[in-house]
């Protein structure tokens, strides 16, 4: 299941339907399949908040991903759900500047920080520069996908 959770006051995200469809096929086409994905839409201030507690990082970023594939909580003995999951943060205030910086649209922004999440998830890196150009060419290729969902960036 991937689910879109707004936690910025006004930001309303579109195409929800065909988002996750588009998301599916770049899981597919890793030959990998969704579990439980969300994509949590928050500001400036809880993404350094998350940065500094979770990472130990205090600077501001445009995504933080949580990788729960094969997460049980203790004591509940459950099966760990099939596929791919986890938990996206994505500022919305970063995207929105680093779109004025990059001269793209804050759409096409939003949909390559929401691809890089979903890489992360799928195991790529970006930690290095020989990691960032194959992040930089597999999000290029999510790009290309969401012509074949009609969703316009």
């Amino acid at each position: 299941m991937i689910t879109f959770n707004m936690q910025v006051e006004g930001f309303i995200l579109h195409g929800r339907t065909r988002l996750r469809s588009w998301i599916g096929e770049i899981l597919s086409e890793h030959s990998e399949k969704a579990g439980n994905i969300n994509f949590i839409f928050v500001d400036d201030r809880e993404i350094l908040r998350l940065n500094r507690q979770f990472l130990g990082h205090d600077y501001f970023t445009d995504i933080i991903t949580f990788d729960t594939s094969g997460y049980r909580p203790s004591g509940t003995g459950g099966r760990v759900s099939a596929g791919i999951s986890g938990d996206i943060y994505i500022s919305v205030d970063t995207v929105s500047a680093n779109a004025k910086d990059y001269s793209a649209t804050f759409l096409l922004e939003l949909y390559r920080v929401m691809a890089h999440g979903i890489l992360h998830l799928l195991g790529y890196g970006d930690a290095t520069p020989e990691e960032t150009l194959k992040m930089r060419a597999a999000e290029d290729e999510a790009i290309a996908l969401l012509t074949k969902f009609n969703i316009d960036a």
